[in-house]
């Protein structure tokens, strides 16, 4: 098996549009062929930049801690997928398990975890799609910089790229720097 080399490189928005749409692809692929809960994980990468070495190392913690929930729980895994691609790593996994349970715990995950709000964890149900915080009556993510709603700093572009990416960046460095 051949491991591309991260390239610390910008990549285009058509090339995320692309990566977006065939992620989607394969979650409907899924669904159609297992009838069972997918969960997809990417990563909240701000900037134009998605692949590099900090980036792969966070992914990794993030599959570390969804394999050993999924195992904690002894949710049956009937797939799992990880791809390493220049628009950001990408991983998805069918259980055998109920959508809003998945959910539920995949946000205490990112909520709890130092790096959790740095995983952007969907849950998706063959019969309902997507399982959304509101529906669990959770609070929506909040901005890594403020404590307003993410989206909303996000859309009015509140912070600069540089103070966000710093921030992302900043926490993941602590991560690895702990003793």
């Amino acid at each position: 098996m051949t491991i591309a080399t991260p390239v610390k490189a910008g990549v285009s928005l058509d090339a995320l549009l692309s990566a977006r749409d065939n992620r989607a692809e394969r979650q409907t692929g899924w669904l159609t062929h297992y009838r069972r809960t997918v969960i997809s994980l990417t990563l909240v990468t701000p900037g134009v930049v998605k692949d590099s070495i900090r980036y792969r190392n966070t992914m990794g913690v993030a599959l570390q801690a969804c394999d050993q929930l999924l195992w904690q729980q002894r949710w049956r895994v009937l797939d799992r997928q990880v791809l390493w691609l220049p628009t950001g790593p990408e991983a998805m996994w069918c259980v055998d398990h109920d959508a809003s349970e998945v959910k539920a715990l995949s946000t205490l995950l990112e909520q709890t975890h130092p790096l959790g709000r740095l995983w952007d964890i969907d849950v998706i149900c063959p019969q309902q799609g997507a399982i959304g915080r509101k529906a669990l009556g959770r609070e929506m993510r909040r901005c890594l910089l403020c404590d307003e709603p993410a989206h909303a700093c996000s859309r009015s572009r509140q912070h600069s790229p540089e103070q966000v990416i710093a921030c992302v960046e900043a926490m993941i460095d602590d991560w690895f720097a702990r003793d």
